[in-house]
C-alpha cells in the first residue's frame, strides 16, 4: 500500500464516520416532525423484528405531525405498539387505516438533555476520526520503516492526515451547532 492510497484510505473512512454522525443525529427527536425520527424503530412483523420503513411508509404531513400508512394493514397494531415501546415517548393514534403520530413540544429540561445527547453523540463522531487519523499515521509510519517513505515524504503525509483530520472534525463541530439549535428552538 502506497502513502497515497493510506491517505485516500483515511480521508474515505473520516468521511464515513461523519455520514454516521449525521445518521445518527436524525433519530433524536427535535420539536419538529421529520420521518427519520422513526429510522430505529423495528415492527414484529410475522416473527422477524423489521425496520419500519419495510412495513410502512412514513411522512411528515405538518411540521408537528407524522403518518404512518402500513402496506399491509394487518400489521397496524404491531407497527403501533412497536412506536409505543420505543424510546421516543411518542403516543401514536390508530384510526384502523393510518397510525397518526403528533410530536410534542420539549420541555426545555429535555431540550438541555438532548443537546447533552448530541453533544456525546458528536464527540464519538470525533473519536472516530481520531482513530483514522491514529491508524492512518501508524501505516505511514510502517511505510517509512520498511524504507518506502522518505523522513520528510513521511512528514509530509503525516501532517496531510492531520490537515483531513482537522477538516472532518470541524464538520462534526458545524453539524452540533446547527442540531443544538435545531433543539433549542421553540
Amino acid at each position: 500500500m502506497s502513502a497515497d492510497e493510506v491517505l485516500l484510505e483515511a480521508e474515505d473512512h473520516m468521511q464515513k464516520s461523519v455520514e454516521a454522525t449525521k445518521r445518527e443525529l436524525t433519530t433524536v427527536r427535535t420539536g419538529k416532525a421529520t420521518p427519520a425520527l422513526l429510522d430505529g424503530v423495528r415492527v414484529d412483523y410475522y416473527g422477524s423484528l423489521v425496520p419500519l420503513k419495510q412495513v410502512a411508509g412514513v411522512a411528515a404531513p405538518e411540521a408537528r405531525l407524522l403518518t404512518v400508512q402500513p402496506y399491509d394493514k394487518s400489521a397496524l397494531g404491531e407497527i403501533e405498539k412497536a412506536i409505543r415501546a420505543s424510546d421516543l415517548g411518542l403516543n401514536p393514534a390508530n384510526d384502523g387505516n393510518l397510525i397518526r403520530i403528533p410530536i410534542p413540544q420539549l420541555t426545555e429540561e429535555r431540550r438541555k438533555e438532548l443537546v447533552r445527547v448530541v453533544r456525546g453523540m458528536v464527540e464519538q463522531g470525533r473519536v472516530a476520526v481520531r482513530n483514522v487519523r491514529h491508524h492512518a499515521n501508524d501505516k505511514l509510519k510502517h511505510l517509512e520503516k520498511d524504507g518506502e517513505l522518505t523522513e520528510d515524504e513521511h512528514k509530509r503525509h503525516l501532517k496531510s492526515v492531520q490537515e483531513h483530520t482537522d477538516n472532518f472534525v470541524k464538520q462534526l463541530d458545524e453539524v452540533l451547532k446547527v442540531k443544538e439549535a435545531e433543539l433549542m428552538e421553540i
